[in-house]
């Protein structure tokens, strides 16, 4: 097996159980986070074994040592993103062991995060949007297809209608929406709790969807959205009915869950909202996250450009 193959049952070490306990306590992240650091860290715990290193010798781990890895992460073609992403996990372990002065030294300092490609994510034009909101519900006429065609449109137009991640529409308990309010109140990355407006056609879908639930969910489970067995559903379910209800709009291609919240962004921006107000609904905590939609709409604006101005190049 190759120094980058790892097996999802690894056990980490000591000090990496350590430190995904250390940021549980003292950063809040989320167990979706805690678990993706405990594979790449595995992983690079790996990799050290085969090169005679170990995290229980902190101090002899080098710079070289960390750029190997990510030599090896690329040779293995390994994406971009992930290797970012795995950058990022040993970056925030060292810091942890220089905090905790296990190092002297961090020797990450200084390494970059690979350059990303620039790969703008599906969204729906508005067209689309209303379209696979209002797709009709198979014609079987079973009481149990209308009762999760109800959930069905109250998840999709709180994805699209609030700009929810998909594992915050998830992670909702019945007792976290009240739809008369016209707000609701999401749990999202680091723990940071925000307030967002559910829109009018949302609120009626979640209203909807509440006088229906019972018949669906078991009689102990909180969770908001509930799959056919009565359980809270999770995110793969979440992307199969996207998926369904694009299929039955007539969409050219399905849109994932995030799509939904790319479409959000999107449109808000087209319509006028500025980047501050769209980051604070996002729920982004640098604003340069939430920027790279506006060269989505840039680009919009040139396409319309391109095929209606009589100067265009394109024309």
């Amino acid at each position: 097996m190759s120094s980058i193959d790892v097996k999802d049952k690894e056990v980490p070490s000591p000090v990496v159980r350590a430190f995904l306990q250390w940021i549980v306590v003292q950063k809040g992240h989320s167990p979706a986070t805690v678990r993706a650091y405990g594979v790449d860290l595995a992983q690079f715990e790996m990799f050290l074994r085969d090169v005679g290193c170990d995290l229980a010798r902190p101090g002899e781990i080098s710079r070289r040592h960390v750029q190997r890895f990510l030599a090896e992460l690329f040779h293995a073609g390994t994406a971009k993103s992930s290797m970012a992403r795995k950058l990022a996990a040993v970056r925030s372990l060292f810091r942890y062991l220089l905090r905790m002065r296990h190092i002297a030294a961090d020797p990450t300092s200084g390494i970059r995060n690979p350059r990303q490609e620039h790969r703008h994510p599906h969204i729906l034009n508005v067209d689309q949007a209303f379209a696979l909101l209002e797709a009709p519900i198979e014609p079987s006429g079973e009481a149990l297809e209308k009762i999760l065609h109800q959930r069905d449109v109250a998840l999709a137009e709180l994805l699209y209608g609030s700009g929810l991640r998909v594992s915050e529409a998830m992670a909702l308990d019945v007792d976290d929406v009240e739809p008369r309010t016209g707000v609701l109140r999401v749990l999202g990355k680091g723990s940071k709790e925000r307030l967002t407006p559910l829109s009018d056609t949302s609120a009626a879908a979640l209203i909807r969807w509440l006088r229906v639930r019972p018949c669906l969910a078991l009689s102990q489970e909180p969770a908001l959205f509930v799959g056919r067995r009565g359980a809270r559903l999770n995110r793969r379910q979440a992307a199969r009915i996207i998926a369904v209800l694009c299929a039955r709009a007539g969409l050219p291609t399905a849109i994932s869950p995030h799509g939904l919240r790319h479409s959000f962004a999107t449109h808000l921006l087209e319509a006028g909202a500025d980047l501050r107000s769209v980051q604070e609904l996002l729920g982004h905590r640098r604003l340069t996250t939430t920027q790279r939609y506006t060269r989505l709409t840039l680009e919009h604006l040139m396409r319309v450009y391109d095929q209606a101005h009589p100067r265009s190049r394109q024309k």
